[in-house]
C-alpha cells in the first residue's frame, strides 16, 4: 500500500451506492486523488536483472559505477549490496520484489534531480497513480532523502508534485512505497516524471529506487460477491454448479465498453474473456485450477488502449482435484498369515480411512496390516481439506498354499506355453531360480510375477527336466522350496 492512500477497491456490493465517497488521500497531499478504481500498471520501470547503465538519469548530474557501493554523484543497478563503507549502510539482498534489480543512488553533494524520464502510451485526459519504491539505506543516523517528485509536461508545465519529507532510517531494510495522483491533459498525454533530492550528499543521503507504476483511475468498478458475500469459492473437480458473475459500474463513463477477463496465474497475466462484454458473465464449470475473474471497463474512444482500462476487485473460483488415493496392488496372502497394504495418498492435507476395518491393525494407518481369514476387499477413502473425495481398492487374495506348475509345453499354441506360479505374491520378494542338468542358471526371477517362457537369452531350451528353487520370507521365518519342472516341446 501507499502511505497515507486508503484502498480504493472495496469489494461488496452494498458499498457501491457509498462508493463516490470513498477517497484516497493523505493529511500532508493535496493532490487530486482516485475516488474509484484502478487499472493494472501501464508503465513499471523496475530496472530489470541489474545489467548496467540506466537512460533514467539526467545528463551529467551523476555517473554510472559498476560498484554496489557507489561514491557521492554515483548510482548503479544492482541486485544487492552490502558492507559499503564500513557497513554504514544497510545489507540490502533483494530488490522490491526480491525478482531483479534496483537502482542505487548516492546523493551528490548539491542537492538536484537524480532522476528524470519520460512516460508515453498514457491516455488523454485521465487520472493516474503514481507510485515508488523507495529505501533509505543509510544504517546510522545522517543527512535523510527527502524526495519531490514532480510530474509535468514535456513544456515544463507542472501537473501534480509530492514531497516525501525526511525519509528515516530503519534498522534493516525495509522498502516504502510513495505515490499520488495526477491527470493528463485532454490534448497531449505525454508526462515527464522528475524526482528531485532536496538534501545534500555527503554523510547520509543514499537511497535505492524500485518498481515505478503508472496504474489509470476511473469510476468505481466492483465485482459482486458470488457465494455468502465472498470474494473466493472453493469447489471440488466435477463440481458442476454454474456461477453468474455480476459487475456494477459507477457513474463516470459516457459509453462504457464491458470485458470480462481471467487469470490461471494469480493475477500475473490476464486474459479477455471472448463474448464477457455486459455487466454479467456465466461461468461454466472447469477442470482443476484456480481462476481469477474481474470485470475491465474503458469509454468507446479509447476501446483500442488497453492502458486506459480501469479493473474491479477480483473474484476467485479455486476448483480442487480429487486427493490422488493408491490402495496398493492386489496381494496374494497365505492363511495364518498377515500383509501390508502399501498405500500412498497425495493432495490437499487428505484425511483417510479404510473399509471395513475388519482384519486391520489399524483402519486409520495408511500401510495397516491385513490378516483376513478369506478373500477381501479394502477401499481407502481420502478427503481433502476442501471436501473433495476419491477412494481406491486393494484385493487379498487368501491362498492355501503356493502351488508349483511341474510341467509346461512352450509351443505357442496358447496353452500353457509358459512356466508360472500362481499365488507367489511379487512383493513377497521370492527369489525363483531355474538351473539346467550341468547346473547352469537359465532362469532368474526376484520380486516380480513368475513367467519363463523356456527361452534363455532369446534361445529355446531343449526339452528335460528343470531344477527349481524358491526362497522368500513369511512373518513366520523363512520358506524354502525345491522341486523340479519338465520342459515338454
Amino acid at each position: 500500500m501507499i502511505p497515507g492512500i486508503k484502498n480504493t477497491l472495496p469489494f461488496f456490493y452494498r458499498l457501491l451506492l457509498s462508493i463516490a465517497a470513498v477517497f484516497c488521500f493523505s493529511p500532508t497531499i493535496h493532490a487530486q486523488l482516485c475516488n474509484g478504481s484502478l487499472g493494472d500498471p501501464v508503465v513499471n520501470i523496475n530496472f530489470g536483472n541489474g545489467n548496467g547503465i540506466t537512460n533514467y538519469t539526467p545528463t551529467n548530474a551523476y555517473t554510472y559505477t559498476s560498484s554496489t557501493c557507489p561514491n557521492d554523484g554515483f548510482y548503479t543497478i544492482t541486485t544487492s549490496t552490502s558492507g559499503c563503507f564500513g557497513s554504514t549502510w544497510l545489507t540490502v539482498p533483494s530488490d522490491h520484489t526480491g525478482g531483479g534489480a534496483f537502482m542505487l543512488v548516492n546523493a551528490s553533494v548539491t542537492p538536484g534531480d537524480f532522476f528524470l524520464t519520460t512516460v508515453t502510451d498514457l491516455c488523454p485526459n485521465t487520472t493516474y497513480e503514481f507510485a515508488a519504491w523507495i529505501m533509505n539505506v543509510l544504517a546510522r543516523f545522517g543527512i535523510r532523502p527527502n524526495i519531490t517528485f514532480t510530474i509535468e509536461t514535456p513544456g515544463g508545465t507542472v501537473l501534480q508534485q509530492y514531497n516525501t519529507g525526511d525519509i528515516a532510517e530503519t534498522p534493516t531494510a525495509i522498502w516504502r512505497q510513495y505515490g499520488f495522483y495526477f491527470t493528463t491533459p485532454v490534448n497531449n498525454p505525454v508526462i515527464v516524471l522528475r524526482m528531485r533530492n532536496n538534501a545534500p550528499g555527503g554523510i547520509g543521503n543514499d537511497l535505492a529506487l524500485d518498481d515505478i507504476t503508472f496504474r489509470p483511475c476511473g469510476p468505481a468498478v466492483i465485482t459482486t460477491a458470488i457465494q455468502g458475500n465472498s470474494d473466493t469459492v472453493n469447489v471440488c473437480e466435477g463440481n458442476t454448479n454454474q456461477y453468474t458473475l455480476t459487475g456494477a459500474v459507477s457513474s463516470g463513463y459516457v459509453t462504457p465498453v464491458y470485458q470480462w477477463q481471467v487469470s490461471n496465474d494469480s493475477g500475473a497475466k490476464w486474459r479477455d474473456i471472448t463474448g464477457g462484454n455486459t455487466l454479467t458473465y456465466q461461468r461454466m464449470p472447469t477442470n482443476a485450477g484456480s481462476f481469477w475473474y474481474r470485470l475491465t471497463v474503458t469509454e468507446q474512444s479509447a476501446i483500442s488502449f488497453t492502458a486506459c482500462r480501469i479493473a474491479s476487485n477480483v473474484v476467485a473460483i479455486n476448483v480442487h482435484g480429487k486427493p490422488v488415493v493408491n490402495a496398493g496392488p492386489d496381494r496374494i496372502l497365505f492363511a495364518g498369515d498377515s500383509v501390508t497394504l502399501a498405500a500412498t495418498i497425495a493432495g490437499e492435507s487428505p484425511s483417510y480411512f479404510w473399509l471395513p476395518p475388519d482384519y486391520l491393525n489399524d483402519a486409520a494407518l495408511l500401510t495397516p496390516n491385513a490378516s483376513p481369514p478369506l478373500n477381501m476387499n479394502y477401499t481407502l477413502f481420502a478427503t481433502s481439506k476442501y471436501g473433495c473425495v476419491n477412494n481406491d481398492a486393494a484385493f487379498i487374495k487368501v491362498a492355501g498354499a503356493i502351488y508349483v506348475p511341474n510341467a509346461f509345453t512352450p509351443n505357442n499354441d496358447g496353452k500353457n506355453d509358459s512356466w508360472r506360479i500362481p499365488y507367489l505374491d511379487p512383493l513377497l520378494g521370492a527369489v525363483v531360480n531355474v538351473y539346467n542338468r550341468f547346473g547352469q542358471l537359465v532362469y532368474h526371477a526376484e520380486g516380480t510375477t513368475v513367467d519363463w517362457d523356456g527361452n534363455l537369452k532369446g534361445m529355446p531350451q531343449s526339452a528335460g527336466a528343470y531344477v527349481y528353487h524358491i526362497h522368500f520370507k513369511k512373518n513366520n521365518g523363512e520358506v524354502n522350496m525345491k522341486g523340479t519342472v519338465i520342459l515338454i516341446r
